[in-house]
């Protein structure tokens, strides 16, 4: 099975119902759950930094790499720091995301 099968799996069934999970519940989620995703947000910004000077050495548009470094990372981060004195649109925001993973991870499973 190729690399990106399981790219997809891992986004659709924990990427997917991470984001839906903290999206849904918000501020009642548990304690843990903060540091957490603070520092899920920190190793996201840079794996996908490393994987942009990657792609961007190989000639590859590293697009997707950018979306995570600037808008994924960022609000895991800023919800993370917050806490539960988090915003509902950084929630509505992250809710969306949910939706938008496990329909585009969906999408290209089926099309590899």
């Amino acid at each position: 099975m190729d690399k990106l099968f399981f790219v997809h799996l891992f986004h659709i069934f924990f990427v997917g119902t991470l984001f839906l999970y903290v999206g849904i519940l918000r501020t009642k989620i548990p304690e843990f759950m903060y540091p957490f995703l603070f520092g899920l947000g920190i190793f996201i910004i840079l794996y996908h930094c490393y994987k942009t000077y990657v792609y961007l050495n190989q000639g590859v548009n590293p697009w997707i790499n950018l979306f995570h470094i600037f808008i994924v990372g960022p609000l895991l981060i800023f919800i993370g720091y917050n806490r539960e004195k988090t915003g509902r649109p950084a929630f509505e925001i992250l809710f969306m995301l949910a939706f938008s993973v496990i329909g585009y991870h969906t999408y290209y499973l089926f099309n590899i």
